[in-house]
């Protein structure tokens, strides 16, 4: 029983900083900071830089706080949330979030499989977690850097 305030003590510690963590960190793996700039040249950037890897624009970004991408999956995606019949597409959505009280913003990656992508009414999404959106750190690091300096809109 001596053990439990030391564990109720930790527990609060740990919630605690998990609570607290600032805007500039957050996003998850494979999120960016971008630097004095603004959500259009974020847009504009990332429409550059993601169909130099077999990306074109979707319609599912709002062009604001979003901007969305997608391809055709590789082999295994399709076999882990598809099948040969129904090839799946990977869709990256963009989330683009001010930093309060700076011209900065944290781009974060949010990614999913979808079956009969752009079929209305019967596409299926399918939404993955941290690991798969590490992947799109380096090209968000490229968008950052197109992006950044490019000051306050």
């Amino acid at each position: 029983m001596k053990h439990i305030p030391n564990l109720t003590l930790f527990a609060t510690l740990v919630l605690t900083g998990c609570l607290t963590t600032p805007v500039s960190k957050s996003g998850g793996l494979g999120s960016v900071t971008v630097t004095n700039s603004n959500p259009s040249a974020i847009i504009a950037a990332a429409q550059s830089v993601f169909p130099n890897y077999g990306y074109s624009t979707t319609f599912d970004g709002d062009g604001v706080s979003s901007v969305c991408f997608e391809k055709n999956s590789n082999k295994i995606t399709n076999i882990l949330w598809g099948s040969y019949d129904n090839p799946q597409t990977l869709r990256v959505n963009v989330k683009i979030i001010p930093i309060p009280g700076t011209n900065n913003y944290r781009i974060s990656p949010k990614v999913s499989t979808v079956s009969d992508a752009g079929d209305a009414g019967f596409e299926s999404k399918h939404k993955l977690n941290d690991l798969w959106a590490s992947q799109f750190g380096p090209l968000l690091e490229k968008v950052a850097a197109q992006a950044s300096g490019a000051g306050a809109q």
